[in-house]
């Protein structure tokens, strides 16, 4: 498959598409959910939680990191985690003004 030519495409686009390919994922929905249903950074091992290695649950944690939505501090062998609620209220406005959209109700297909 060819590099996507993202200079194509508005900067709400590009935004909006990687924002879904960072949630593409079903681990880091996992991870997310897990954070959430915490109400807490977390600081404990994933990889009990989850059931997933420790290389694959880095790997979502990193990915989930550089996109944003979660913050976390590494503090010797501590590693804490939480969602960013200003980068989490920009996401489901990105999302809510993308599914908002007025489509037309017709039988063409």
């Amino acid at each position: 498959m060819g590099i996507t030519k993202s200079e194509m495409y508005t900067n709400g686009q590009n935004q909006l598409a990687a924002l879904f390919k960072v949630l593409g994922h079903p681990a880091r929905i996992a991870i997310l959910q897990y954070i959430i249903d915490q109400k807490t950074c977390i600081c404990n091992d994933l990889v009990k939680e989850l059931g997933l290695a420790q290389a694959t649950i880095s790997q979502h944690l990193k990915e989930l990191k550089s996109s944003g939505i979660i913050q976390g501090s590494i503090e010797g062998k501590s590693i804490c985690y939480c969602i960013d609620p200003a980068v989490w209220k920009e996401f489901q406005s990105d999302f809510n003004r993308f599914f908002n959209q007025d489509i037309n109700d017709n039988s063409c297909c």
